[in-house]
């Protein structure tokens, strides 16, 4: 005995798959105009006003280095997971992110694609 679904709408409901692709469409229409306006800028590592990126590269190399001696020495890669950690951190820590200056009705559009496309999606998985 074979079970056989017939799946008639987005996410195997009954709801439509039209709505899917429009709140799709709209959805990342609205997030391509919100991250358009956005600058992001990155500034100077510093601890105690001292440029810091250095500091955070020393970990790495002695964990590179344990790990030419032995490639499966535990410190040498939790090591280097963390060097990797502190690293990007530091990076993400350091950035800047401003929303570029624009007119109020462009910033409802965007806002209103962005939740009409969101809203679109999460209906069609319901069922109708």
């Amino acid at each position: 005995m074979t079970d056989t679904k017939k799946l008639s709408g987005a996410g195997g409901t009954t709801g439509g798959i039209g709505e899917f692709l429009l709140g799709f469409v709209l959805a990342i229409a609205g997030g391509y105009l919100l991250t358009n306006q956005i600058t992001v800028a990155t500034g100077m590592w510093s601890f105690y006003g001292v440029n810091a990126f250095g500091l955070t590269l020393i970990p790495f190399l002695i964990s590179v280095t344990l790990l030419f001696l032995n490639g499966k020495s535990p410190l040498g890669w939790l090591l280097l997971l963390a060097s990797i950690a502190i690293v990007l951190a530091g990076v993400l820590m350091n950035l800047t992110v401003y929303f570029r200056p624009t007119s109020l009705f462009n910033t409802l559009m965007i806002l209103a694609l962005l939740a009409a496309g969101v809203g679109l999606i999460l209906r069609s998985l319901r069922a109708h």
